[in-house]
């Protein structure tokens, strides 16, 4: 063929002319057209936010963007509606590659079962911080009389006791019977009048009751001045008191003027 033959230094020129711009084609199809398109080479796309999306639309979604998503993760929330998108990974607005999968974490339609913490013989303060890490809501308090002021006596779910270790799903609501400090020992109100203050107040501590208000007057006909003329609760046959419960006093006479320092 008179194409290839080479007689001439200008044949070899135009042959050698070719060959370059042959080799230059196809370096540049390879490079610049076959990788990109087998190898998405330079192409990204944006990730759109899926949080607050319900699962069941995902897929179709990010199908849509050629892009795909795995569950890595899944959480118990009363307050959220089950299977809604918590968290995503890579976050709205990175650029990825076709095909990258977002992992997310979603919210869960059972809560989990849990073991029941211990609360008696602890403080209610304590009681509801523990309630509160284990996911689990702090229900009605209810104060009876005890001796332990603020101390957890029982721990209930629907009005039944509840032991340490049973079987609870998280967002159980859970009640809790609290000592009110006061006890459940009555006995009847010490007669006060006609005594010193000083010596009431000193029966009272001794008798497990508070000491309250103390209100002065001035003596009446037949007092004696610092001595107790009325009392709150007032003693009489059937009237009865708790320990813890405060005392109301009535004296005669002045209040004592405080010493300054």
């Amino acid at each position: 063929m008179s194409f290839f033959r080479s007689d001439t230094p200008a044949d070899l020129l135009k042959h050698v002319l070719i060959i370059v711009v042959a080799t230059a084609a196809l370096v540049f199809g390879f490079f610049y057209v076959y990788l990109p398109i087998t190898t998405n080479h330079g192409e990204t796309i944006v990730v759109p936010k899926v949080t607050g999306m319900n699962q069941a639309d995902l897929e179709n979604y990010l199908d849509e963007r050629d892009l795909a998503y795995f569950v890595d993760d899944s959480t118990y929330d009363a307050s959220i509606k089950p299977g809604t998108v918590l968290t995503q990974e890579p976050k709205a607005g990175e650029k990825v590659k076709e095909g990258r999968k977002i992992y997310v974490s979603v919210s869960m339609k059972n809560p989990p079962v849990i073991k029941m913490p211990k609360l008696t013989d602890g403080s209610v303060k304590n009681a509801q911080m523990i309630l509160k890490s284990y996911d689990l809501v702090v229900g009605q308090l209810k104060f009876v009389p005890n001796i332990q002021k603020d101390a957890v006596l029982k721990q209930l779910v629907n009005g039944k006791e509840i032991a340490a270790g049973a079987a609870i799903t998280k967002g159980t609501r859970v009640d809790l019977e609290v000592g009110d400090g006061l006890g459940n020992q009555e006995f009847p109100v010490p007669n006060l009048v006609n005594m010193p203050a000083d010596e009431a107040k000193i029966l009272l501590v001794g008798q497990g009751l508070q000491v309250g208000e103390i209100f002065y007057q001035e003596p009446e006909d037949g007092q004696t001045e610092g001595t107790v003329v009325k009392q709150r609760p007032v003693p009489g046959p059937g009237t009865t008191i708790r320990m813890g419960q405060l005392v109301d006093l009535w004296v005669a006479g002045s209040e004592p003027v405080k010493a300054v320092d």
